[in-house]
């Protein structure tokens, strides 16, 4: 007769069922096997990206710094932008179209923000609507120092509308 065996650990029961630890084992791996996978692909568009980069050859030069009298000259550039696009366009177009009439048409509207000057082209059918016009303009809030630059009767339409340009200085609009 053989001796029966003798149980000393007095913690854990005499059976175990092993099959949570092999399913355990499973998802490790799985899980092992996606994540490789998932490098491998990332490794390849990586590859391919560095590919498509070289056949571009989109490699650039390094930054140059940048001369200081150009960046000057920059810095100049953009404040001219700036002035131009703070100018009060909504109400000199408003002063504008209030001081005309069915005699006169814009043509051409060039402003100066630097000098705050602002070089009306029209058309009016006589001399005496561009006169009243530049009249009308002078006494406009906002403008000030209109005056006619040229005027040249156009002989080649047969209503001969007289085509001048006037300039005129604006100042701050509220």
């Amino acid at each position: 007769m053989k001796p029966r065996r003798l149980q000393l650990d007095h913690y854990a029961p005499p059976w175990r069922s092993r099959w949570p630890g092999y399913l355990l084992l499973a998802l490790a791996v799985l899980t092992t096997a996606e994540v490789t996978q998932r490098y491998r692909a990332a490794q390849l568009a990586a590859e391919r990206h560095e590919a498509t980069r070289n056949m571009l050859n989109l490699q650039q030069p390094p930054v140059k710094p940048i001369p200081r009298n150009r960046l000057d000259e920059q810095v100049k550039t953009a404040q001219t932008v700036v002035r131009q696009l703070t100018l009060p366009w909504a109400r000199l177009i408003k002063t504008i179209e209030a001081a005309g009439s069915n005699d006169v048409a814009i043509l051409q509207l060039q402003p100066d923000a630097q000098q705050r000057m602002l070089r009306i082209t029209a058309e009016a059918r006589s001399e005496a609507a561009m006169v009243e016009y530049l009249r009308r303009l002078a006494g406009a809030q906002g403008f000030a120092y209109v005056h006619l630059l040229s005027h040249q009767v156009q002989e080649d339409d047969p209503q001969r509308p007289i085509q001048f340009s006037a300039q005129a200085s604006f100042q701050a609009m509220q």
